[in-house]
């Protein structure tokens, strides 16, 4: 998703569909998991007063804090993208859309 976000920063549209679309796939993919595991740790948080566990390793932990980041850089991406291009990219190409139209 960090790639995805500064591909859109820079060029005003995400990742290209790829062969078979798979990059767009991936790119989609990657926004849901963030967005799950943020969305998990918050209601665990709500609902325990702590946040996720840190997993073996501290994996989940390193996770949970790396998904935070990314979730705060999307949302700064989200708003520099409305303030320098006007719009917000299509999740699915569309005929005549502005990025990678069919």
């Amino acid at each position: 998703m960090a790639y995805s976000l500064v591909t859109l920063k820079t060029t005003g549209c995400g990742l290209p569909p790829g062969p078979g679309g798979l990059f767009g796939a991936a790119e989609g993919i990657s926004y849901l998991f963030i967005t799950s595991l943020v969305s998990w740790s918050v209601f665990t948080k709500v609902k325990s007063g702590e946040g996720l566990p840190e997993g073996p390793g501290g994996v989940l932990g390193l996770a949970e804090g790396l998904a935070y980041l990314v979730a705060i850089a999307g949302i700064v991406v989200l708003v520099a993208q409305v303030t320098e291009y006007g719009y917000i990219p299509n999740a699915v190409p569309v005929e005549g859309g502005k990025c990678f139209g069919v």
